[in-house]
């Protein structure tokens, strides 16, 4: 599980990563959007990079790749 993988920190962070790139997004709250946002911010915690604006920059590539392909 993912919670064995990163502390409790990380996660609030991605968390919120999360959060705050799919609220700007016009399908944000639908789960596959959701999902497909959160590989690219898990697979970015697992390459060591885990800062805010790490998590939050890889959660937009995703939602822009999701977005361009929903187009």
């Amino acid at each position: 599980m993912i919670e064995e993988r990163f502390d409790s920190h990380t996660l609030a962070i991605m968390n919120f990563a999360l959060d705050r790139v799919c609220a700007e997004a016009r399908h944000g709250e639908e789960h596959a959007t959701r999902k497909y946002v959160a590989k690219y911010i898990i697979k970015c915690a697992r390459s060591g990079r885990t800062t805010l604006s790490e998590l939050t920059e890889a959660g937009q590539q995703a939602l822009t790749k999701v977005t361009a392909a929903a187009e």
